[in-house]
């Protein structure tokens, strides 16, 4: 069965976006950057997760799509970010929307309808895992059913005190801590997985 990791940034009271939408709270870093536009915590982890495929909502995929394709496509932009560019491009995006007409990404693909019940017939597949970056509403409805595997959190020290929580209405369960990782600038890696005996 494939896995599925998230990636998110929080605030400390658990926000992953201000009640806009808004980013702008997040403590820019060298290294968390690289790690979260290289699909790499660590080598060793990326390695180990075999990712090729990216679970996106409508509004994270809109976010990525006006970004890095003009990265890829831009000879003078920084050659690290160009390389996270053309592998975005090379993985394999399935696109969550009710409301896109379609998407026009490489090797991007738009699934309408009940997204658990999808996910799980892309779980079901062979192959390499896939992973979630942002895409709040999309974590909400597979970590309700238990379908995220693992959980990369990057607490920020900020408090928003209101904004749109990662996991609204997400009964409670118990999850395994398998890693932490502290950065100069006060962002702490968070690596969980699911409780596997408590699924049972």
């Amino acid at each position: 069965m494939r896995r599925i990791v998230m990636l998110n940034r929080i605030s400390i009271d658990g926000f992953f976006a201000g009640p806009n939408g808004e980013i702008d709270w997040f403590v820019p870093d060298p290294d968390v950057d690289k790690a979260v536009h290289n699909l790499e915590v660590d080598k060793a982890t990326h390695e180990m997760m075999h990712l090729d495929t990216i679970l996106f909502g409508r509004v994270t995929y809109e976010m990525f799509e006006r970004h890095w394709p003009k990265v890829a496509a831009d000879p003078t932009a920084p050659k690290e970010a160009r390389a996270t560019a053309d592998e975005l491009s090379h993985m394999t995006k399935v696109v969550f929307s009710n409301t896109l007409k379609e998407v026009t990404w490489k090797n991007s693909r738009l699934v309408k309808g009940n997204v658990p019940e999808e996910v799980r017939k892309l779980k079901q597949g062979r192959g390499p895992g896939m992973i979630i970056f942002g895409s709040g509403t999309i974590v909400q409805q597979l970590a309700a059913e238990r379908l995220i595997d693992e959980y990369l959190i990057i607490v920020t020290p900020v408090i928003l005190g209101t904004g749109k929580p990662l996991f609204r209405d997400v009964k409670r369960f118990n999850l395994r801590l398998l890693e932490t990782r502290a950065f100069q600038s006060g962002n702490v890696l968070l690596h969980y997985e699911t409780d596997k005996e408590e699924m049972r």
